[in-house]
């Protein structure tokens, strides 16, 4: 892939990354078990399916810092005292699990050998 191609991947990577906070960010509080699991399998998603395009670790990287810039942005208040994120147990399992997952997708979304599955590093 062309290098200015690839790095036009990684910005559109990193705002489908913000988009996924923020939309996870106000799904998972609203049906509490079922919110929050679909906002975690859509950032997981996300992450893994950019590994997996790229065919690069940065493309789960690129999202995961969309993602994480995003949502701690959200967890400010803001002046008028409005906040995205509660104190409740389903916004840290969302910011904890989403950390977790965009590393997983990182470690998982990438070949684990150049040149594919038929190449052999020393015999």
């Amino acid at each position: 892939m062309p290098t200015g191609l690839r790095v036009l991947v990684h910005v559109l990577l990193v705002v489908l990354g913000a988009l996924v906070g923020v939309a996870g960010a106000l799904l998972q509080s609203a049906w509490f078990p079922a919110g929050l699991l679909l906002a975690l399998l859509g950032a997981a998603g996300v992450f893994y399916g950019g590994a997996r395009a790229l065919g690069a670790r940065s493309g789960a990287f690129a999202p995961g810092a969309g993602w994480l810039l995003t949502v701690l942005f959200l967890t400010t208040t803001r002046p008028e005292g409005d906040f995205v994120f509660g104190t409740g147990a389903s916004s840290y399992l969302y910011l904890l699990g989403g950390m977790a997952v965009a590393v997983m997708s990182a470690t998982l979304g990438a070949p684990s050998q150049p040149g594919g599955l038929a190449a052999r590093l020393a015999k």
